[in-house]
């Protein structure tokens, strides 16, 4: 189905996946990479001129500067919608997280719902989807755990009572984004989860089988990761936890809150987290180092 489509977050994990199951023609990549900040709304509805769909994968899972959750989440939400009304564009397909909530108390959450309720309020079509731990190629799951393994043998659990995960391979993910951006879903907002549920600890015991590594795994207080997640954050170019996504792991990953539409029979993923799909998913081989540090030049 031939449908012109603009991706906010373009240049990210899942724009890239995305952009990938349509002719090149049809795609216009936004992000900081291509020029374009989600806070312009005059280049936004310039660049989402003759679309017919918005893709809004825009999102950071940490702050850095005068990239806060309230300016790319909410602001920029506020900017995508004016500029899509603007360009005459007819819906848009919006990727949210699974438990994104309000009074949560977390910046990450509370900012990921209010720009959905912007979304669901926009008088624009829409589909948005509450995914969960998404993995492939390039991603924060795989990517980091390898390395992790590679650098030492040894991971802390997120509390001392793991809650589960359902991660999503991304390909899984994109058939679903797909079917929203082509016209299924209509004014929905789905939540989408892995066929499989797990611990991290046995998704990082997998990882380190596949790799060839052996790792200990250490029972260790919430308290302990954020901890860690503070100082990653302030050290790393890509964190090795940030301090959203130790909140989501303190909670699981498993199940939307609050409830919500399930995925269609048809669309829900169904690659279990294996070693193939672990293998497919595999960075280069290696341990992190100071080139991962940020302010290692």
């Amino acid at each position: 189905m031939s449908v012109r489509i603009a991706i906010t977050g373009g240049s990210g994990f899942v724009g890239r996946n995305l952009a990938k199951r349509f002719d090149p023609s049809d795609v216009v990549s936004v992000s900081r990479r291509t020029g374009i900040d989600v806070s312009d709304v005059d280049a936004l509805a310039e660049a989402f001129a003759n679309c017919e769909v918005v893709a809004h994968c825009a999102g950071i899972n940490r702050e850095i500067g005068d990239q806060t959750y309230e300016r790319v989440h909410v602001q920029g939400t506020a900017t995508v919608i004016e500029a899509a009304k603007r360009a005459g564009v007819r819906k848009i397909v919006m990727l949210s997280f699974l438990r994104a909530r309000a009074n949560c108390g977390s910046p990450y959450h509370e900012s990921k719902w209010a720009a959905e309720e912007l979304v669901r309020a926009s008088g624009l079509d829409y589909t948005i989807l509450k995914a969960g731990m998404i993995y492939g190629v390039g991603d924060h799951l795989i990517d980091h755990l390898s390395h992790t393994v590679h650098t030492l043998p040894l991971f802390a659990t997120v509390g001392f009572r793991e809650k589960p995960i359902r991660p999503i391979p991304v390909d899984d993910l994109i058939d679903v984004l797909y079917a929203a951006v082509t016209g299924r879903m209509l004014r929905q907002t789905v939540a989408v989860v892995g066929a499989e549920e797990l611990l991290l600890s046995e998704a990082v015991r997998r990882v380190a089988r596949v790799v060839g590594r052996r790792v200990w795994v250490v029972p260790a207080p919430v308290w302990a990761q954020y901890v860690l997640a503070q100082l990653t954050e302030w050290t790393m170019k890509v964190p090795l936890a940030s301090k959203a996504q130790v909140r989501m792991l303190a909670e699981g990953v498993a199940e939307p809150w609050p409830p919500t539409d399930e995925v269609p029979a048809d669309l829900a993923p169904h690659r279990l987290f294996s070693d193939e799909q672990i293998t497919q998913s595999l960075p280069e081989a290696g341990r992190f180092g100071l080139q991962d540090l940020r302010f290692a030049r």
